[in-house]
């Protein structure tokens, strides 16, 4: 099995080497699409023999969908500038790589061979690691077969859609280093909630009066009490607190544009 290794980055120098150490020796190549780092992000990606494209902002799926079409290998690993390779997980994929074939998922038979392997994302937030609430396990699939496989969604959350075959899991964690500090954690939220809720108006949806509240206490209750957050200590009481807050601001920054355009359209947002 040979994988390349995708990445998008922009100004991912704080980042980059610690991600692409971990890797490297496992890549047989690694592809670096760029959309105008200023940083050294370059610098650092040609040390470790990166493939490097700059390409001007087409959205994290059209940026994505890029890396992946510039990929010379059957299999590819999307990978994202503040995540890192676990030892367990970077064991799995050796393995992969040793057994020379994809191994296969239970199935019936005749077997269906396997398209792409799901890992579990921990998150790693002020000094621990966060191992409950909304944000664990958060299950993705990152290494997959090129052929048939390409990203979709909004703005803000894309996903991967593998269009045949079985999709096995690994059970060595994807390391995230998401945020530097509270403020670049609620600065990404904005961000995130603005992307979404110009989203949603784009596709003709609205939002009820009582949604902004409703969500925030919905997000707050299933992150800290249902998915056990609370286990996490103080940081699992302000990662709740953080999410209620940002589903607050998605669904008032929609009800605020839908009304101000004098729009209507399907209700219901989840």
């Amino acid at each position: 099995m040979k994988i390349s290794f995708c990445l998008i980055t922009l100004n991912e120098a704080a980042n980059l080497a610690r991600c692409l150490r971990r890797c490297a020796d496992l890549a047989d190549e690694i592809v670096v699409v760029d959309s105008g780092s200023t940083d050294g992000t370059e610098g650092i990606a040609r040390d470790f023999g990166a493939r490097w494209v700059s390409q001007a902002w087409l959205g994290f799926v059209g940026q994505k969908n890029l890396a992946l079409s510039l990929a010379t290998h059957e299999w590819v690993f999307s990978l994202d500038a503040d995540e890192e390779l676990s030892a367990e997980l970077r064991a799995e994929i050796g393995r992969l790589k040793a057994d020379g074939t994809s191994q296969k998922a239970a199935s019936p038979i005749p077997p269906t061979p396997v398209s792409g392997y799901r890992v579990p994302r921990c998150v790693f937030y002020e000094g621990r690691w966060i191992r409950h609430g909304d944000w664990y396990p958060d299950w993705l699939v990152r290494l997959f077969r090129k052929e048939g496989a390409r990203f979709v969604g909004s703005k803000v959350h894309e996903r991967l859609e593998i269009a045949s075959g079985q999709v096995a899991t690994l059970t060595g964690e994807l390391h995230h280093y998401s945020f530097r500090d509270s403020a670049d954690h609620w600065a990404r939220c904005q961000q995130y909630a603005q992307l979404w809720a110009e989203s949603e108006r784009e596709a003709k949806r609205t939002a009820w009066l009582g949604a902004p509240m409703f969500h925030a206490v919905s997000r707050w209750l299933r992150g800290y009490v249902w998915r056990r957050g609370f286990l996490d200590g103080s940081p699992g009481w302000r990662i709740a607190w953080m999410n209620a807050r940002e589903a607050h601001l998605k669904y008032r920054l929609l009800r605020e544009g839908t009304t101000t355009r004098g729009g209507r359209g399907k209700t219901g947002c989840n």
